[in-house]
């Protein structure tokens, strides 16, 4: 670049000055080389478009305003079609329609602040990424921007505090942080984890800074694009050569501003005569724009660029991945000195009016070449008041890579110090050349020889000992957020520690540590590994959160909850952890056959061992002692027994048979099987309502009284749930169409999808009648889900219910019947189901005068159903001779209740109502099957499973924690004998936030304790 040039003016003058400039968009799809787009934002928050900017004619043709919904402060715009701004009230907009033939856009779309209370200040773009600031200096990360959705779909956030952030070319990013105003840099982005890993100051020498000088003939071999390095000369060509070297050159241009004075120091006498008189240029956003003007240089400058720099990390330091620099074709002009070895590795100061000067006094030292364009990396003074003294540093204010092509599978060297490797290297070399080759082996030898001795005379008076116990320790380290176990509870930033030992047997155990400061002390948080009974991810649209339970948090319904910086990172310390915790308690391989397997609401499936003593009478073990282990995969139903045969059904009614592997999902390697992991898939809809309420003069519309409920809201009315702000369940899901009206609602609709009641909430009615004042109609959406786990499906019958035989410990059967209610309501059973072949062979049809929605079978093949009115049935005669039975029985449903859900196990029958209450079916008999009578054993229960030895597992809601009531928890029926089968109480597990539990595998015989007959005959 020869010389920066003004803009020329345009007849009309702008009304106002510009506060912020950003330009991008030469990556748009089909668009020729050095097209560009250019926007402006002037100090009365208008937003302004240069036209005509092209490879030859980089100043453009003219301004055009762009209309806002708001008052724009800061503006930034990418390599391709992604457009952000900052609004005056602390929301973003997003320019949407850009694209080749309209490269400035058609309409803003507003995106709501990462922070409800705080509002954003500063927006950086890149190619599929989007970061941002708020107000209280936090960092946010925008997932799911694309070109296609140039909006993104959620804010995460991100450690660390930042005044101000800048996206390079390849999404790199560098921030100036908040606490110390050192330039930093995000380290670990690629295209699969774009938000990085964490954060890394650089170490950027200054001009006057000459601590730096004698390191930077030593680091060659760094990748920093701002640093010199060696100067190579083309020879003048042609202006069709030139063009198309720049064509092939990426840019690498990375500007930073402090906001002190800096000067001219240890600069060449033949370079530079005078010291020019400092100015202060306008600063903007982006330095692409140095690029469209090389086509006037016809010098080529290629650099490899060195630097050094002190260690210093924001969050945990992680393994340095590599990454590559590419100089551009507009870089500085460096002068060698007399021996060749590059100049200090310094940032210099640029003004505009030097740049002429400057420009000719370097073309001297470069032979007959033409001039070079400045340097890619430049530091602006912005105050130029109180300078600092000769042992102070200013304060960097203001970076920008919008040129810094950084890729990411390169090393770099910008945080590491070379001056003290160059020390290094300089003492070994010269201790190096005073010993001989002979001198050394001799040395090895004797000191060889030396240790020897002291080995055998410190161990041979001790041999009659008995040998210490011999433990070996591995630690790993990073860096967290901890949610506060106290008030007022926040997210707090940690350091996470997982310390493993091993002892001589090979048993392991570990102890997990969090690091947390309070009042400026130093305290820490530990549990034991192996007293951690469960570790469940958490995911949202916010954090990457998973929680930690023990015995005593598990009767507290209160975790230790933790969030990563990545979702990466989360599953990387999940798979770690599991495995330890495993170690600790010898559990490795398969569920066992005997397994209690359970679902929580996010399709998440675990699995617990059970233990002889958890049915044993009077002291059974605790339920929340309980372990359970994550499986790779996802469901909403499962169902087992003893035999191994484990079937289940997806979200979207899709069957799946459990191939007997373990893993898959986020589990690798160890804590994952080799073979019998496959492809998952699963689709759920999302549901949200839209609530009217009548008034004489309008009729129905969405403005409801103050008392209302929100006019977008989820079926309890609670909370606000719009189309536009609806995310799917977490980010492993992703829309696979578009919101449209649910006709398929309990209790019917009319021809547009409302439904009529008297008032909020009540019970709804698909007609209008003269006393409906509210309507609601429900809205669906789908979203697609992909993983692995140890799961094939069985096609083609998509089902609802499915229950097996659950066989007792010493069963025979080589069939084992299996009974299933399909999504349109038939009732199903399966033929062919053995040990071997747990898939089956066919589906069997069996008639019903109307759709069923569960179904049951227990010992002595008792089969129980239950209609979608509500109603129960008994199907009679069925055997293995006849699989499928002859007939059905009607079962009184209890008094003003219907049933939705019934599990039969051993002589006991158990149902669960649509009001949540757990009845018992009395005088089940074998001669006598249907029973006699309902009995009320509980409320707030969601779900039941019956063994086969009729133990009593269900789903409780509104289980009392320490600190509210839990919805969805495991908790198990004690008491329960054949003379008892109702039980006496309930043991409360792992919650809440579960689904599902089935106990129809576990059919391990408690240990008997001797009567007192036995007891006195011994004695």
């Amino acid at each position: 670049m020869a010389s920066l040039q003004e803009i020329p003016k345009q007849q009309t003058s702008l009304p106002d000055p510009f506060s912020d400039i950003t330009c991008g968009g030469w990556e748009i799809s089909e668009e020729p080389r050095a097209r560009l787009s250019l926007w402006a934002v002037s100090l009365q928050g208008k937003v302004w478009f240069r036209e005509g900017i092209c490879h030859h004619n980089p100043e453009g043709s003219s301004w055009e305003e762009v209309p806002l919904p708001g008052e724009v402060v800061q503006i930034s715009c990418g390599p391709g079609d992604l457009v952000w701004a900052v609004l005056w009230e602390g929301q973003l907009i997003v320019r949407e329609g850009i694209g080749r033939d309209c490269p400035k856009g058609t309409s803003w779309a507003v995106v709501d602040s990462p922070s409800p209370d705080v509002g954003a200040i500063h927006a950086a773009v890149g190619v599929n990424v989007v970061w941002a600031l708020t107000k209280d200096n936090k960092v946010w990360f925008r997932r799911g921007v694309n070109s296609h959705n140039p909006c993104g779909s959620g804010w995460i956030s991100m450690i660390g505090e930042m005044i101000m952030i800048n996206v390079g070319l390849n999404d790199q990013v560098l921030a100036i942080s908040c606490e110390d105003r050192a330039v930093c840099f995000r380290q670990g982005v690629t295209s699969s984890e774009l938000s990085g890993k964490t954060w890394r100051v650089i170490n950027v020498p200054r001009d006057g800074d000459r601590s730096h000088s004698s390191a930077s003939a030593s680091s060659l071999q760094s990748a920093g694009c701002y640093f010199c390095g060696e100067v190579q000369v083309q020879t003048v060509s042609s202006d069709v050569e030139s063009d198309t070297d720049k064509a092939s050159t990426d840019g690498a241009n990375c500007l930073a501003t402090s906001t002190s004075p800096e000067s001219f120091v240890d600069a060449p006498s033949d370079q530079l005569s005078e010291t020019p008189k400092p100015l202060i240029p306008k600063v903007t956003s982006d330095s692409f724009i140095s690029e469209l003007v090389s086509d006037r240089e016809t010098g080529k400058i290629s650099r490899e660029v060195c630097g050094s720099a002190a260690p210093a990390v924001l969050e945990e330091g992680t393994v340095t991945e590599d990454r590559e620099v590419r100089a551009p074709s507009g870089a500085l002009a460096v002068s060698l000195s007399q021996s060749g070895a590059p100049l200090d590795p310094q940032w210099s100061n640029v003004d505009l009016e030097e740049a002429q000067g400057q420009q000719a006094q370097t073309g001297a030292a470069l032979d007959s070449a033409d001039t070079c364009s400045l340097s890619s990396v430049a530091t602006y003074t912005l105050a130029m008041e109180d300078p600092y003294g000769a042992d102070e540093h200013p304060l960097w204010a203001w970076v920008s890579g919008g040129g810094c092509s950084v890729d990411s599978h390169s090393q770099l060297n910008w945080f590491n110090s070379s001056m003290n490797a160059s020390l290094l290297v300089q003492s070994v070399q010269s201790m190096s050349l005073s010993i001989t080759p002979a001198q050394t082996a001799a040395w090895k030898r004797q000191i060889f020889e030396q240790l020897n001795e002291r080995t055998k005379r410190e161990l041979d008076n001790f041999r009659h000992y008995e040998q210490a116990i011999e433990q070996s320790v591995w630690m790993k380290k990073g860096t967290m957020q901890w949610w506060r176990d106290w008030k007022p509870h926040k997210w707090m930033d940690v350091h996470f520690a997982l310390e493993q030992f091993s002892g001589p047997e090979g048993n392991k155990d570990g102890i997990l540590f969090i690091y947390y400061n309070f009042y400026e002390e130093k305290k820490y948080l530990h549990a034991f590994i192996n007293e951690v009974t469960i570790l469940v991810p958490v995911l949202n649209d916010y954090k990457h959160t998973f929680a930690i339970y023990t015995p005593e948090r598990t009767k507290q319904r209160w975790p230790i909850r933790v969030s990563a910086a990545t979702e990466l990172e989360m599953h990387d310390w999940l798979a770690l952890l599991s495995v330890s915790c495993c170690d600790s308690r010898g559990i490795q391989g398969p569920p066992s056959k005997q397994a209690i397997w359970s679902i929580t609401c996010k399709g998440d499936i675990f699995v617990s061992e059970p233990s002889p003593a958890l049915e044993e009478m009077p002291y059974p073990t605790p339920c929340d002692q309980m372990f359970w282990r994550q499986v790779g995969g996802h469901l909403r139903m499962i169902e087992c027994n003893s035999v191994g045969i484990v079937w289940g059904i997806g979200y979207d009614h899709t069957a799946w048979i459990y191939t007997g592997g373990y893993g898959g999902g986020f589990f690798q390697g160890l804590a994952s099987s080799t073979d019998n992991i496959y492809t998952q898939v699963d689709v759920k809809s999302v549901y949200i309502y839209e609530n009217h309420r009548w008034n004489p003069v309008t009729g129905y519309t969405n403005r409801g009284l103050p008392t209302d409920r929100y006019m977008w809201s989820d079926a309890s009315g609670l909370h606000e749930c719009t189309k536009t702000n609806t995310k799917p369940p977490s980010p492993q899901w992703t829309w696979v169409s578009d919101w449209a009206v649910d006709y398929s609602v309990s209790g019917g609709t009319d021809r547009e999808g409302w439904q009529y009641a008297a008032d909020f909430p009540a019970s709804y009615h698909g007609y209008k009648t003269m006393k409906d004042f509210v309507r609601r109609r429900r809205w669906a959406r789908k979203c697609k889900l992909a993983t692995t786990g140890p799961w094939q499906e069985i096609p083609p019958i998509p089902l609802s219910d499915v229950s097996i035989l659950p066989c007792a410990a010493q069963s025979s059967v080589d069939v084992v019947p299996l009974w299933a209610i399909s999504n349109k309501g038939d009732v199903l059973c399966r033929l062919g189901v053995t040990a071997l072949t747990p898939a089956g062979s066919s589906w069997l049809h069996v008639g019903t005068d109307q759709p069923f929605k569960s179904v049951s079978i227990g010992a002595a093949s008792h089969v129980w159903a239950i209609a979608r009115d509500g109603s129960a049935f008994y199907r009679g005669s069925v055997s293995s001779q006849d699989p499928a039975g002859d007939c059905w029985y009607h079962i009184p449903s209890p008094s003003k209740q219907k049933l939705k859900q019934v599990s039969v196990g051993r002589t006991s029958v158990y149902t669960v109502d649509e009001n949540s209450n757990l009845w018992y079916r009395q005088g089940v008999t074998p001669s006598y099957p249907q029973g006699s009578a309902w009995e009320h054993i509980s409320n707030n229960v969601r779900k039941v499973s019956i063994g086969p030895l009729d133990q009593v597992w269900i789903i409780a809601d509104k289980v009392q924690g320490s600190r509210s009531l839990s919805c969805g928890t495991v908790c198990h029926r004690l008491g329960v004998q054949p003379k008892e089968p109702k039980g006496q109480s309930w043991d409360y597990g792992i919650g809440g936030g579960w689904d599902h539990v089935t106990v129809r595998g576990n059919s391990m015989e408690p240990p008997r304790l001797p009567s007192l007959t036995e007891l006195s005959a011994q004695m």
